[in-house]
C-alpha cells in the first residue's frame, strides 16, 4: 500500500472509531438490558403499550384531517429552519457588491415568501382552530 493510500485511510480513522463506538454502545445497551433487566412477565405486561391508554378497540380509527395539516405545517417550518440556518451564517460574509449577492438574497426571500403562503393557506383552511 502506498503512503498516499495509507494517508487517505488514516483520514477515515476518526469516523471508523465513532461508528464502532455507536455500535458497541447499542449492542451493550441491548445485552445489559437482557442480563440486568427485570424478568417478571405477566398478562398485563404482555399487552402493547399505547401512550398510557388501554389498547381497547380497533387501531383503524379515523383521525381529523387537521392533525395531518398541522403535521405538514410543522414540516414546512422545520425544513425552512434547516435551510435558513446555513444561509444566515454565510450571508453576512458575502460581498454586497458581488454579482450574485442580490440574486442570493432574492432566492431566500422567495423561499420565505412561499413559506408564508403555506402558513396563510393553513390559516385560511382553519388548521390552527382548535375546537
Amino acid at each position: 500500500m502506498t503512503t498516499l493510500a495509507a494517508t487517505e485511510l488514516a483520514d477515515y480513522f476518526p469516523l471508523i472509531v465513532l461508528i464502532m463506538m455507536a455500535v458497541t454502545f447499542s449492542v451493550a445497551n441491548v445485552v445489559l438490558t437482557l442480563v440486568l433487566g427485570p424478568k417478571r412477565d405477566g398478562k398485563v405486561k404482555s399487552i402493547a403499550y399505547e401512550s398510557g391508554m388501554n389498547p381497547i378497540g380497533t387501531a383503524r380509527k379515523r383521525f381529523n384531517v387537521r392533525f395531518y395539516l398541522i403535521a405538514m405545517v410543522f414540516l414546512v417550518f422545520d425544513v425552512e429552519v434547516i435551510f435558513l440556518y446555513p444561509w444566515a451564517v454565510t450571508f453576512p460574509n458575502v460581498d454586497r457588491l458581488a454579482p450574485g449577492a442580490s440574486e442570493w438574497l432574492i432566492r431566500i426571500l422567495f423561499f420565505l415568501f412561499t413559506t408564508v403562503v403555506a402558513y396563510l393557506y393553513g390559516y385560511r383552511k382553519g388548521v390552527f382552530k382548535f375546537d
